[in-house]
């Protein structure tokens, strides 16, 4: 008979947690959301502004997006690259972040079939080829040359993130960006070693993870953010991602895993849940993709019904099949979601859209623990990725700052920039 000293404790959510190398001041991170504030490749202050919030507002850690691996491997041309012209920034917004008590992370992957070619002038890479209605390009099938390069360039951006002061890297397993479009049957259709059984899908997704742990052994936590249901008919699902999390466990590649799902080339409103806006996507796509959203948007922007931890259920399925920490992603916008998430033996939350509401959710919680967020799921926030990630109800302009594209609109030790006439507003959704 189990006696109540033999229990684990529930930790608090805004309790200290252990994550790999790292203790977080308590068990709440930002997700990663893209934030449209970088330019050609390097950190602007106002990127810098945008992760000093959460972290003033009191979360424990928050998730620089997205960090591209490769130039090719871009899903925005103006992405930050982990280049040596990039460090100095990438270095003083993780001073900023840690001046405020917070842990900061990279989320580190490379785009594949959601790749921007045209930006990146190099075609998106695919497990087989194939066309991407969304983007409206055509990505080529990936050959063994260039998954190892890709590889080997996951290892190389990991050790960067360590030289510039990240506390964690997350890799992108999930979405259908590369190591996710492997991992999918309905996308991935080789007779090589990269594809036809689960194993074998899974094999470029293992690669990338030992290539991190190479690069930086102990020296900082990695997180795999990884899909558990792709939301389109004959694509991954939970029933091989429990396998799949068994095996990254088993490597020792890991120090968290979060589940997440949804398609950015497929289903991308998959993982969101709540309204489609349909107009505001519109209104900031560029032509033809606009007419496109016009024409036919309502078939590829689904909508599905929003609730609190709307992932929990099929988290909790992974959560009992390995013994690694956990974060739960999804529906997270309370103390009753978390406390719930705690209790089921998740060792941490993400929160994304209600933290865009209200960037000092985090503090206010503390403050008053029965503080529900104000977001209201309608996904506004989404499209105001090409002018600056935001909650619209919050900042209804750009979130962009008068010094754009001007020298000391970038990070105080960042090398010479360009000026503003060389920037422009064509950035994709992703």
């Amino acid at each position: 008979m189990t006696s109540p000293a033999d229990v684990p404790a529930v930790p608090d959510v805004l309790s200290p947690g252990r994550l790999g190398p790292v203790t977080l001041r308590n068990r709440i991170i930002k997700a990663a959301t893209y934030e449209g504030l970088s330019h050609r490749g390097r950190v602007t202050q106002d990127l810098i502004d945008f992760h000093v919030a959460y972290a003033r507002g009191g979360v424990g850690m928050t998730t620089v997006a997205y960090l591209a691996v490769d130039r090719d491997g871009r899903t925005d041309r103006h992405q930050v690259l982990w280049t040596d012209e990039a460090g100095p920034g990438l270095r003083a917004l993780t001073d900023a972040v840690h001046a405020e008590g917070a842990a900061v992370s990279a989320q580190i992957g490379h785009g594949g079939p959601v790749a921007e070619a045209r930006g990146n002038k190099a075609p998106a890479l695919a497990p087989s080829a194939r066309v991407n209605v969304i983007a409206m390009n055509r990505a080529k099938e990936a050959s063994v040359a260039d998954l190892q390069r890709i590889v080997a360039a996951h290892g190389r951006a990991a050790a960067r993130a360590v030289e510039a002061g990240f506390d964690a890297v997350e890799v992108h397993l999930g979405h259908n960006y590369l190591a996710s479009a492997f991992l999918s049957p309905k996308l991935n259709h080789r007779d090589d070693e990269y594809g036809g059984s689960l194993r074998k899908r899974a094999r470029l997704a293992r690669e990338i993870m030992q290539a991190v742990r190479d690069a930086v052994g102990d020296r900082i936590a990695i997180v795999a953010k990884m899909n558990m249901d792709d939301g389109a008919p004959g694509g991954f699902w939970l029933d091989e991602a429990i396998p799949v999390a068994q095996w990254l466990e088993a490597d020792g590649t890991l120090d968290a895993l979060e589940m997440t799902a949804g398609s950015s080339l497929l289903n991308p409103m998959y993982l969101f849940k709540g309204d489609v806006p349909l107009e505001e996507f519109a209104g900031v796509m560029p032509q033809p993709i606009k007419a496109g959203v016009g024409l036919i948007g309502h078939r590829l922007l689904k909508s599905y019904p929003y609730y609190d931890g709307y992932l929990l259920e099929d988290a909790r399925q992974v959560r009992a099949a390995v013994t690694l920490p956990m974060i739960l992603l999804g529906g997270v916008t309370d103390r009753a979601v978390m406390d719930v998430a705690m209790a089921d033996g998740f060792g941490f939350v993400a929160m994304a859209r209600a933290l865009l509401r209200e960037p000092d959710l985090v503090n206010r919680l503390q403050a008053e623990p029965a503080h529900r967020s104000l977001c209201i799921h309608c996904n506004k926030c989404m499209p105001t990725n090409y002018t600056g990630t935001r909650c619209v109800l919050v900042d209804r302009r750009t979130t962009r700052s008068a010094t754009w594209g001007k020298p000391e609109g970038y990070a105080p030790t960042a090398p010479a920039v360009p000026t503003s006439a060389e920037w422009d507003t064509s950035h994709p959704v992703t």
